[in-house]
């Protein structure tokens, strides 16, 4: 059975592609049935059936976020008016609030997921977990999330924290204040994004497993 959004990455592409070129009101008012039609429209029903496939495999609340393709200008020297990509954003709602993405480019499509900053009570048991004996094994399923292709964004910190040694074994996890992970999606897989999110998010349900236990150390000390 063909997937129901089979052509959304493609026209999606296409359609910001164009928008790069062409960045003016004038061209996305001209253009906006076309936005409505291959670009909102079916990333908001994707958005809703893979939700459901979320809430059904997890048990958790699921909210979802399709980012505006206006840009705020207000404070910016870059006066291009929108984004030319597009962005949508599940949130799983329990003990841990994380988040899965998809975003679509000109130049890129991948999916990610992680949390994007830990709270003060996050960051503490997160470095909390590296430094006992938990540390290889968050190390190791980050491993293995590594080897099905998924990569982290550089660390926030230059220097691991004060309270540890520079020389720790988890030095690179411990200068994290953020941990997220991202994977391109081949163009192989643009006409069945609904298998595609359903493989990539369970892969990336492993990281949500992983920080759930780490960030609840403290909590249940």
């Amino acid at each position: 059975m063909a997937d129901p959004f089979a052509q959304l990455i493609p026209e999606a592409k296409t359609f910001l592609a164009e928008l790069t070129e062409n960045n003016s009101r004038e061209w996305f008012h001209a253009s906006k049935t076309r936005y409505d039609s291959q670009l909102k429209t079916p990333s908001k029903l994707l958005q809703e059936q893979i939700s459901a496939v979320l809430k059904k495999s997890t048990g958790l609340a699921v909210t979802t976020k399709l980012f505006r393709p206006q840009r705020d200008i207000r404070f910016s020297k870059d006066k291009t008016p929108y984004h030319t990509h597009l962005h949508m954003f599940w949130q799983l709602q329990g003990p841990l609030d994380f988040g899965l993405f998809l975003g679509i480019s000109p130049s890129y499509c991948k999916i990610g997921g992680g949390v994007m900053s830990f709270d003060k009570t996050q960051l503490l048991a997160w470095r909390d977990s590296l430094d006992s004996s938990q540390g290889p094994a968050i190390a190791t399923a980050l491993d293995r999330l590594a080897q099905q292709g998924f990569t982290a964004e550089e660390p926030e910190l230059k220097r691991v924290p004060t309270a540890y040694d520079k020389d720790h074994p988890q030095a690179d996890l411990l200068r994290r204040k953020s941990l997220t992970l991202w994977r391109e999606l081949p163009s192989s897989d643009w006409p069945q994004p609904i298998t595609a999110l359903e493989t990539g998010f369970t892969d990336l349900l492993q990281l949500q497993d992983v920080l759930t236990h780490s960030l609840a150390v403290r909590n249940t000390s």
